[in-house]
């Protein structure tokens, strides 16, 4: 893929005192992701000289990368080495897409507390799928599933979210059995939207009466017992949608499709279209109105500041497994899954890595494989020394 025209560390490295100085309210862990991206790939961070052992080519000096996980730049290699670890995990069932979305109402509730809220979106979204499964009346079965946290929308404002990926089906009670699903979209959404919102109305009381919640601008009144209470009863009148997209192919399939939603940040390099160093365009899609693809133009600051807004709480897990994909017992009930699913074949030969490593450097005269050098700080880039002999 070639390199996209406008990068998000071209709007930094242009405008970021300017929007440092106009953002008093940054964090130290959005100021130090923001720094980051802005060093990614330059010598900063320092690099290495990569050369050819069979020709002798001098590939030249490659910069190190951040390995932020927000920044646009450096999340090729992670995805692929997390999709090669759940490709020994996916079964041979179809797998279903489910995807849990709170009320933009609150949104400012969300940004003072993110950590907790975010958690919060997890557990209730997890709680609702496991519960609505384990009834008999609906499936009957023990599920396990991936979820994926995304916080934006296309527009780069906040939109916190959460993707499902399902084998279709699960375990019978008693795990002796695998049980198949009764509805074309796994379960109903309609029962999964009314269960969700209750599971997360009931957290967020919890929380608030364990004095979890930040409350502050917009959100301060809400400190206020009853001012409170009527604000959680609002939501209640709010829709809370579920949707469910119907089942896809087989595990090959399933990777492919879990690549679009792992490892994402809130806009790819190759949506920015143009910066003219105080405004940037950028491509997004308008679901509310027949799926069409747009322009956006904001200031560099607006968007800084959009951005921004998704830069997850230091160490926070944004990619979680439930049901029989949690770790505790997942080795063991999948390959009782597949001996269940596919009882006249080995445990393990549903689904394995391909071989060969595809990210390899290819030298562009001999096509040899080549050699990365020895690691180089920013100073001896600088001189293009190489480092001391440590032996």
């Amino acid at each position: 893929m070639s390199r996209p025209a406008v990068e998000v560390a071209d709007l930094l490295r242009a405008q970021a005192d300017r929007f440092y100085s106009q953002s008093p309210w940054l964090s130290y862990q959005q100021l130090s992701v923001l720094r980051a991206i802005t060093r990614c790939r330059t010598a900063a961070l320092g690099g290495h000289i990569d050369t050819c052992p069979g020709c002798g080519y001098d590939g030249g000096i490659s910069y190190n990368s951040c390995r932020n996980r927000h920044c646009p730049k450096c999340q090729a290699q992670a995805r692929e080495r997390w999709l090669a670890a759940r490709e020994k995990e996916l079964l041979p069932v179809p797998y279903f897409h489910v995807v849990f979305t709170v009320p933009h109402e609150l949104n400012p509730l969300c940004l003072r507390n993110a950590r907790v809220l975010y958690d919060l979106l997890f557990s209730a979204s997890a709680a609702a799928m496991l519960e609505v499964a384990a009834n008999p009346k609906r499936l009957g079965a023990r599920i396990g599933f991936i979820s994926i946290l995304h916080t934006w929308g296309q527009n780069l404002l906040l939109h916190p979210h959460i993707h499902c990926m399902v084998p279709a089906g699960g375990f019978s009670p008693d795990y002796k059995g695998w049980i198949h699903p009764k509805y074309a979209f796994f379960l109903p959404v309609d029962v999964l939207s009314v269960v969700f919102r209750a599971k997360f109305a009931d957290g967020l009381k919890k929380l608030y009466r364990r004095g979890k919640l930040i409350f502050a601008g917009a959100t301060a009144e809400l400190r206020h017992q009853k001012r409170f209470a009527a604000f959680v009863d609002s939501l209640f009148r709010q829709k809370w949608v579920v949707y469910a997209k119907p089942a896809f192919g087989g595990p090959r399939k399933v990777l492919k499709y879990l690549g679009r939603y792992t490892h994402r940040v809130a806009i790819s390099n190759h949506r920015l279209l143009a910066f003219d160093g105080q405004h940037v365009t950028f491509r997004w899609r308008d679901y509310a109105h027949g799926n069409k693809q747009r322009k956006m133009t904001l200031s560099s600051s607006e968007f800084l500041r959009r951005f921004t807004l998704h830069i997850l709480p230091r160490g926070f897990v944004r990619i979680r497994q439930f049901g029989f994909l949690t770790n505790t017992r997942r080795s063991s009930l999948l390959a009782a899954a597949r001996l269940l699913l596919t009882p006249d074949q080995s445990a393990t030969s549903s689904c394995r890595p391909e071989g060969g490593n595809s990210s390899t450097w290819r030298c562009p005269r001999c096509n040899g494989q080549m050699r990365i050098g020895p690691n180089l700080s920013a100073r001896q880039l600088a001189s293009r020394c190489r480092p001391l002999d440590s032996s």
